[in-house]
């Protein structure tokens, strides 16, 4: 299984498998065209709330990952994770946000998950 990160901004490679775009909000200045997106998993996002707390901030990406992990146990974005897990299964797959700091984001965060892992890690 390999789940790789990116900016949904960055060209697509051969390498990327399936893209796919994990925010909630669609990315400012950007085509669905540009995007070059195979699914858009919004369902598995962080909710509003704890993206407005999280504003980001180094500082907090620790309690952001475990509130983050709190939601994810809740029915619609356990589903949304489940197929995520199943997708990975099939082959590559490439996590997209628009967020600067892929390394701090809710896609690191998934992407740890999806790889059974705690920590976040960048293909």
């Amino acid at each position: 299984m390999e789940v790789r990160l990116r900016r949904v901004y960055e060209s697509p490679t051969d390498e990327d498998g399936k893209r796919i775009l994990v925010d909630r909000v669609w990315p400012r200045g950007l085509s669905k065209d540009k995007a070059h997106l195979d699914e858009w998993e919004k369902d598995v996002a962080p909710s509003t709330e704890l993206r407005k707390w999280y504003g980001h901030d180094a500082a907090k990406f620790e309690e952001f990952t475990r509130r983050y992990d709190a939601e994810l146990a809740e029915p619609e974005r356990a589903a949304a994770l489940d197929h995520l897990r199943e997708l990975a299964g099939q082959g590559t797959v490439t996590l997209l946000t628009a967020t600067k700091d892929v390394d701090r984001s809710q896609a690191a965060v998934l992407a740890a998950r999806l790889r059974g892992a705690d920590g976040p890690s960048r293909a």
